[in-house]
């Protein structure tokens, strides 16, 4: 099948874009959604209806608070060792002493990457897991938009306080009554950061006038970043951390009422590795530790044992009813029963059937089949078993029959509670690997492709044959098609987790593996026809054979070393700086490149006499570069044509020079036009210069001056100015049409070689096509190894995006410049 070059690219460039919709599918899973927060104080559900007439449960409000005053102490970088292990009995003794002896339950909550402050905040406050795509959905807005424990509270007329880290104030705004956000910038600050927290204590804790109060200290996770978790600064600041504990809970305990407790809850977003970072997967970083302490718990007694472990969002489902407020309505957590365990067998049931039917509505809004899920069935059975309680507790029936009963219905809850949680938790907490695959074959597959067919399509015909007949109809592509099947059946039949691309139609699971095997069979096919040639003997030697030039070395070279950088995160939030290196490098070489050639060489060079020789076949045979045999007749106008040629020559030579120090100025100027990237983005640059009130006078002239250049451009008098910046206009449309190939510039030499039509087209098509395809089928492998990177989801995630629009983009203008020249070529074919 022979095809032009722009609609092989653009073919492409199609399956391509195929390839990294389904890779970015698997990526980014579609998180769990619940109805918006405006609706999500809607009455709860009552009761399990008993079974029979006559009897009905009265209790439909959600139950009342179990704690007063509620104080949350997050302590940033908190590894579960740091309380539990040998450093916490030697820094933190009066906290030790109350997990060991006190009335507290102590749990190892574990964190899902990433490990890092603003998402772990989230899942503490939503019991949500959140993922980079809610970055995409809040697009423009750093305030928390999903339904929280915190405007919950708010709702509900709590009086929060909070004091610590800022991402708080900027997650939540004009939630809380009085804050002071400190920033955690200046990682080498360990000692103010945490002063500026601790010096409101003495004052708020006096005070009468709050319900929550939330205190984020940073400095335990500066000092890991310096130098690391066995670093001599931590027992100090985990003695430190110890003695605001200790302040904190006799002020809690000597202010209780005799109605409700206070509750004290100390807990980690995260930890850190053994270098001291976080973000990654590794035990250090993804387990904290999860302390309640109240009066309103039993005293522990008898040999400590290790404490048991929970989810990292199983705190806002606890916290919620512990507020008695309702449960964020996209909370995938668990209610910590021990923490409830100390009221009566009705309220316990009670709250377990809250979450129950929380966690359900959300598995219903977000899963077709949800009915064929085992906690959804686990649920309803224990559902059902609640209301045959309910029905015997409301007959009054106090015998030891309805205490088993109560207990295995809490067991069948909280089995119940786990199945959920977990269904609901893959679909957001694991990454679709299977997708993320089959869209990174489609990707690497489509560039081998192009890179095969350089030769090809960048020839003057600009379009060649592609073996698609033989592969489509070959016994090696049948084989990979059932092999390929195969391979999807065993995947999805076996694997735990949910998976986009299982969830395909078996007709479009069948019709990309059939894409994969006939882009394969085509690659091998291509590679043997480029074996069979290479053996077939040379017909021009001399015209064949080639070799790289130093332009042609540092094109290759700077677009590995560009792809190269995409895996560091610090190039790509400063990637225009290499672009500006690149095109600087470029210009610089192309200057030394045309000087050598214009004024460096000899008339006489063999490159030199070939071109003389071309240029005048049409007017005689050279013997050499200064004796030509020309008809006397004609001497007059070859006299004419060679000055002509002379001048045009020379004028060549300056104006070639001369453009890459042009091109060198224009980028200077764009880069003083506006600053940008992370490092410099505070340095002022023009646009700023501009744009600043100092400055408004010279921004209105150049306002002011445009807008009069864009009238005198209209009318039909027109000015010498207005003819300048005409001709200048004018000039810039016919560069656009030269460097289109549509016209040329009189120092560019006419012949054979310049054509209008069409392979221009073509070319450029298929330039673009392997450009775009080489950085984004190296950056979803660089990607998928560096998903428990620190900064995957504030650098590498962003990047992987603008990757991923940027070849549908491509696909679109590939697309469009193909179809226009199609119908061009078939108008000049008729």
């Amino acid at each position: 099948m022979r095809l032009r070059s722009g609609v092989f690219a653009s073919s492409c460039l199609l399956v391509q874009a195929l390839g990294v919709a389904l890779f970015l599918r698997g990526f980014f899973p579609v998180p769990v959604r619940s109805l918006p927060r405006r609706e999500a104080r809607a009455d709860s559900p009552a009761e399990p209806a008993p079974p029979g007439p006559g009897v009905v449960s009265n209790w439909t409000k959600i139950p009342a608070p179990l704690f007063n005053k509620v104080v949350i102490v997050l302590i940033d970088a908190l590894r579960d060792d740091f309380v539990f292990g040998s450093k916490g009995k030697q820094f933190m003794p009066y906290t030790t002493q109350v997990v060991e002896k006190g009335t507290s339950y102590s749990f190892i909550a574990e964190a899902k990457p990433p490990t890092v402050t603003m998402p772990r905040i989230k899942a503490l406050m939503t019991g949500s897991i959140p993922g980079f795509i809610d970055v995409v959905v809040n697009l423009n807005s750093p305030a928390l938009l999903d339904d929280n424990l915190i405007w919950q509270a708010k709702a509900a007329g709590k009086r929060i306080i909070f004091y610590g880290d800022d991402t708080w104030v900027k997650l939540f705004p004009k939630h809380f009554m009085e804050y002071d956000g400190t920033t955690s910038f200046f990682v080498s600050d360990f000692t103010e950061v945490d002063d500026n927290v601790t010096r409101h204590l003495d004052r708020v804790l006096k005070r009468e006038d709050w319900d929550i109060l939330i205190l984020h200290y940073l400095g335990l996770d500066h000092i890991g970043h310096i130098s690391g978790p066995n670093s001599p600064l931590v027992g100090p600041k985990l003695r430190e951390m110890d003695n605001i504990l200790k302040k904190i809970h006799i002020s809690l305990l000597s202010k209780e009422e005799a109605s409700l407790p206070n509750l004290l809850v100390v807990c980690g977003d995260h930890g850190m590795s053994e270098t001291g970072s976080h973000g990654g997967s590794s035990e250090g970083e993804v387990h904290t530790p999860l302390l309640f302490i109240s009066s309103a718990f039993e005293k522990r007694s008898g040999p400590l044992t290790q404490p048991e472990r929970v989810q990292q969002t199983d705190l806002a489902s606890t916290l919620a009813v512990g507020l008695g407020l309702p449960i964020s309505r996209n909370s995938v957590g668990n209610l910590i029963l021990p923490v409830v365990g100390g009221k009566t067998m009705r309220e316990q049931l009670r709250f377990v059937h809250l979450n129950g039917f929380q966690l359900s509505r959300l598995l219903q809004e977000n899963t077709p089949a949800y009915e064929k899920d085992p906690g959804y069935e686990h649920f309803k059975i224990a559902e059902k078993s609640h209301g045959n309680w309910i029905k015997l507790y409301l007959e009054g029936n106090n015998s030891e029959i309805l205490l088993n009963l109560g207990k295995k219905v809490l067991k069948q809850y909280l089995e119940a509670l786990k199945t959920l949680s977990s269904s609901l938790s893959k679909q957001v907490a694991q990454y679709d690997m299977y997708s993320m695959m089959v869209g990174t074959v489609i990707i690497m597959e489509v560039l081998l492709l192009l890179l095969l067919s350089v030769p090809k399509a960048l020839s003057k015909r600009a379009e060649f044959e592609v073996p698609l007949s033989p592969p489509l109809f070959s016994l090696l592509f049948y084989l990979m098609c059932l092999m390929l099947c195969a391979v999807h059946v065993i995947v999805c039949t076996s694997a735990e987790s949910l998976c986009y691309f299982c969830s395909m139609s078996w007709l479009t699971a069948v019709g990309v593996m059939m894409l994969i095997s006939a882009l394969m069979c085509a690659i091998l096919s291509a590679i043997a026809k480029i074996f069979e040639n290479s053996r077939l003997p040379l017909k021009n030697p001399a015209v064949s054979s080639s070799s790289w030039s130093e332009i042609d070395v540092l094109i290759l070279a700077g677009t590995i070393g560009h792809v190269l950088s995409l895996g560091a995160s610090s190039f790509i939030e400063e990637e225009h700086q290499t672009w500006y290196f690149l095109i600087n490098t470029l210009c610089l070489v192309l200057c030394q490149e045309l000087c050598r050639n214009n004024f460096l060489l000899k008339e006489c060079d063999p490159k030199h006499s070939t071109n003389m020789k071309q240029n005048f076949d049409s007017l005689g045979e050279t013997s050499d570069c200064k004796n030509i045999d020309i008809p006397a007749a004609d001497s007059s106008k070859l006299d004419k044509a060679t000055s002509s040629s002379e001048f045009m020559k020379g004028s060549h030579k300056w104006i070639s020079l001369a453009t890459p120090w042009i091109i060198l100025i224009c980028c200077r100027l764009l880069r003083s036009l506006n600053q940008t990237g992370v490092q410099w983005a505070h340095r002022p640059d023009f646009g700023h210069w501009l744009t600043s009130s100092e400055h408004k006078p010279e921004l209105s002239l150049l306002a002011a001056v445009s807008l009069l250049m864009i009238f005198f451009l209209v009318q039909r008098r027109c000015s010498l100015v207005s003819k300048i910046a005409m001709a200048l206009g004018l000039l810039g449309v016919y560069s656009y049409r030269a460097a289109v190939g549509n016209v040329i510039f009189p120092w560019q030499h006419g012949g054979k070689d310049i054509s209008k039509n069409s392979a221009a087209v073509g070319h450029g098509c298929f330039c673009y096509a392997l450009m775009r395809s080489v950085p984004v089928a190296i950056y979803v492998v660089l990607v998928t190894g560096l998903r428990y990177h620190l900064f995957i989801w504030s650098v590498f995630s962003p990047k992987l995006l603008y990757e991923g629009v940027h070849v549908f983009i491509t696909a679109a203008i590939c697309l469009f410049f193909t179809a226009m020249d199609q119908n061009h070529f078939h108008r000049v074919q008729d």
